[in-house]
């Protein structure tokens, strides 16, 4: 029973936990909503916008709640404060650089291309990076 108390505090146990993980359930409800209804939309642009805003966003608060920051002052200054749940150098943080760079490369191309084709492919691409980026730090943060 224990362990399912446990789990229940990664995301419930504080203000920050609490509206990041509903930042991240909004989030997976866009996206699923967006891939149920993609025969119906028009403009990809403006979800690739909605998609990449927000997602910085939920981005900025689940590093907030793993106390990311705390880990690079620690790495960068030397200090002696006990650093976030992940190292500097770990699977999660490497993940999560590499899933960035997608939506941030798939973001600027968007803006360059006209196709809405390409612009929902792109949103997709976008898609995979984020849900790579959630699943690898939310089963790192339980295994932890």
């Amino acid at each position: 029973m224990e362990r399912g108390a446990n789990s229940v505090k990664l995301y419930f146990s504080n203000t920050t936990t609490i509206i990041t993980t509903m930042l991240i359930l909004i989030l997976i409800g866009f996206m699923s909503y967006c891939f149920i209804n993609r025969d119906n939309i028009q403009f990809w642009g403006r979800r690739i916008l909605i998609l990449a805003i927000y997602g910085l966003v939920v981005c900025c608060f689940a590093a907030a709640r793993d106390g990311l920051d705390i880990t690079i002052q620690n790495d960068v200054e030397g200090t002696s404060i006990a650093g976030g749940i992940f190292e500097i150098v770990s699977i999660p943080t490497i993940v999560g650089c590499i899933g960035a760079g997608i939506i941030i490369i798939s973001s600027i191309i968007a803006l360059f291309i006209k196709s809405q084709n390409v612009k929902e492919v792109l949103f997709f691409i976008m898609c995979a990076g984020i849900i790579l980026k959630i699943i690898t730090v939310e089963i790192a943060r339980i295994i932890m």
